[in-house]
């Protein structure tokens, strides 16, 4: 019975083999990297991944990758492409061929439809003499010297050297796109991580839900409005509808506790001066960060002018993670 020990010690040595292999790709990252990426950036079309068997899964994965990092891209079933999916090939998309031996079957198959069709080739193959390779535009080298099972037989080390080749092709283009987590978020609108992306203005309250009154109203027309909208507090703004402070329920207690005459004053007497504002085009992390920071329960949202837009709220960021 194999030994618990054995165990660790293989599965170290699997991980050893597969981050070795990618390591070894840093010499595949040369001016034909280059002309892959150039290829990929001007590309009018669509980028198509295709592969079979578990280079198969592998560009579902890059074409997945891509797609959501700004570069359109589409998955290809090597063998469904042989039975009519190849209609999804056009002559301004490029191809990205997956497969480490280079000679897989159905691969090579499609290789003729695609160059009628017109689109251009990239190759990524662990074996720059096979037939892919010569048949491609750009042929990318992800051989690896050997597979971490112990059969080398299924695919390991090879499988993670062509997801990592395809990644470094995604993030490359990612770069040279300028593309940023406003079009990330875009991207990525369900989900936790389309919650995180959210802009502030699309979750602040925001016309009639927004409290605000102005600097020289009295303190029953302040405690209505901070009542009525149920936000614990109210905006302030001057005659031109400016903001110059916010009231909060901490404010009425601590004037109510120093001040009997607290009824006889106005807004701008106890009102916070210069209180803390995010803009409406910040991402709805930031304004969980600023509350955790600050320790403060309410943001006030402001326009590219420094106006008053809207209000966020501790529980309206709380929803979001639910």
């Amino acid at each position: 019975m194999v030994n618990n020990k054995y165990l660790i010690k293989k599965a170290k040595e699997v991980l050893r083999i597969e981050s070795g292999s990618v390591l070894a790709l840093t010499k595949s990252i040369d001016k034909n990297f280059i002309k892959a990426v150039d290829l990929l950036y001007k590309c009018r079309g669509r980028v198509i991944v295709t592969g079979i068997g578990k280079s198969g899964i592998i560009a579902r994965k890059i074409s997945a990758t891509m797609a959501s990092t700004g570069t359109p891209a589409l998955f290809l079933h090597s063998a469904e492409g042989l039975h009519g999916d190849l209609g999804t090939v056009l002559s301004s998309d490029v191809v990205i061929a997956l497969s480490q031996s280079g000679e897989s079957k159905e691969l090579l198959e499609i290789l003729p439809a695609i160059k009628k069709i017109g689109a251009k080739l990239i190759a990524l193959t662990g074996d720059m003499e096979s037939e892919l390779a010569k048949s491609s535009n750009i042929s990318l080298n992800v051989e690896v010297k050997e597979e971490a099972c112990p059969l080398g037989l299924a695919p390991t080390a090879s499988s993670m050297a062509q997801l990592a080749m395809g990644d470094a092709l995604a993030v490359v283009l990612l770069i040279k796109r300028g593309f940023n987590k406003q079009d990330y978020a875009l991207l990525h609108p369900g989900g936790s991580l389309g919650r995180k992306l959210k802009k502030v203005e699309d979750i602040m309250r925001k016309g009639n839900e927004l409290p605000v009154v102005c600097e020289n109203v009295n303190m029953r027309k302040v405690i209505y409005e901070m009542t009525s909208k149920k936000m614990g507090c109210t905006s302030v703004v001057d005659k031109r509808g400016r903001l110059t402070g916010i009231i909060t329920d901490q404010n009425l207690r601590t004037h109510l506790t120093l001040d009997r005459n607290i009824m006889q004053k106005k807004a701008r007497d106890i009102m916070t001066k210069n209180p803390r504002t995010i803009c409406k085009d910040a991402l709805v992390d930031e304004a969980v960060r600023m509350t955790e920071v600050k320790s403060i329960s309410t943001l006030l949202v402001t326009g590219k002018t420094d106006r008053l837009v809207g209000i966020i709220h501790l529980h309206d960021l709380l929803k979001l993670s639910r």
